[in-house]
């Protein structure tokens, strides 16, 4: 199944760099559009004007490239491949946080802090230790979900509609949902309005992936001898502790199986946004080596997902 063989290539080579990433490619077309749609008077409906124009020229982008590889039946496969290759980010997420950890290591808080600053939104410059790693072990647990689960969900969902070009499909609609929220998403005044159909887009397609992704990370851990029923005690009681529905699901399952205390609130923007703690009171700090624990429960949670894949769809 060319889906596991995608996840093998994301877990050799990472995030393509010497050839441009296909989400450069979304987002020139989200920057098209918005440059389009954002002089309206009613921003909420272009938002959603916005929404169905990315997702049908990504669709037919898609498409087009599949067609044009269909003369060859090798082409065919090799193109397939790697767009399903392409938008999993597995990989390239230990590649971004591994530098903090390293740099934490030898005592170089600039250098953990610029390493950080690479894969957050929020303000780096004045965290200390404790804080970057919060940071740091966030990011993972919410992109084990956007990053790699749901892109898997959405895969085996166009797989078994349409096989691999459905896969392909779906995964690259869902990709342009995601980055439209990443670009437009923000509940700021220029996007507060204009950009709320694609964070209510990214959130409801995200919405069932958090939960099973959360819980495939607790079965994860626990096949590593993570304790399952501490973590699945933060899970179901901190789950929700986000403004975002679906950020903390990733986020309680790393924290309770790690035994380590999250959230609790960050600066954005040089304003400092208050979120409540995930894990219990007696949770210690973060440590360096919770990045490579949190890796490894990466890890084990993707090769489960591989392995529930290869049982639902195979024929």
């Amino acid at each position: 199944m060319q889906i596991i063989a995608a996840l093998f290539l994301d877990a050799l080579l990472g995030d393509p760099k010497r050839v441009p990433h296909p989400v450069v490619g979304v987002g020139v077309i989200i920057g098209f559009w918005e440059g389009r749609f954002y002089p309206g008077t009613d921003k909420r409906q272009w938002g959603v004007m916005l929404c169905l124009a990315v997702l049908a020229t990504t669709g037919a982008a898609v498409g087009l490239i599949l067609f044009c590889a269909s003369f060859n039946a090798w082409l065919r496969r090799a193109v397939e491949l790697y767009l399903l290759y392409a938008p999993l980010a597995w990989r390239s997420l230990k590649d971004e946080s591994l530098p903090v950890a390293l740099a934490l290591c030898e005592h170089d808080g600039a250098g953990a802090r610029s390493a950080l600053s690479r894969i957050v939104g929020r303000d780096t410059q004045k965290l200390d230790e404790a804080g970057i790693l919060r940071a740091t072990l966030e990011t993972i647990g919410e992109s084990f979900i956007d990053g790699v689960f749901s892109v898997l969900f959405f895969m085996a969902l166009g797989y078994a509609w349409g096989g691999t070009t459905g896969a392909v499909l779906a995964s690259w609609l869902f990709k342009a949902a995601s980055t439209l929220d990443s670009m437009v998403g923000y509940d700021d005044g220029r996007y507060r309005e204009f950009g709320s159909a694609a964070a209510r887009l990214d959130d409801a397609l995200n919405f069932l992936p958090a939960r099973l992704g959360g819980l495939v990370a607790l079965l994860a851990g626990a096949c590593l001898g993570y304790s399952l029923p501490q973590g699945l005690r933060v899970f179901l009681r901190d789950r929700k502790k986000h403004k975002s529905p679906n950020s903390a699901h990733g986020e309680s399952a790393f924290a309770g199986l790690l035994g380590v205390r999250l959230g609790g609130g960050a600066v954005y923007g040089g304003v400092f946004e208050e979120r409540p703690v995930i894990g219990d009171a007696d949770f210690r700090n973060p440590k360096p080596a919770d990045v490579l624990r949190a890796h490894a429960i990466l890890d084990a949670s993707v090769a489960l997902s591989a392995l529930a894949l290869f049982f639902l769809l195979r024929h």
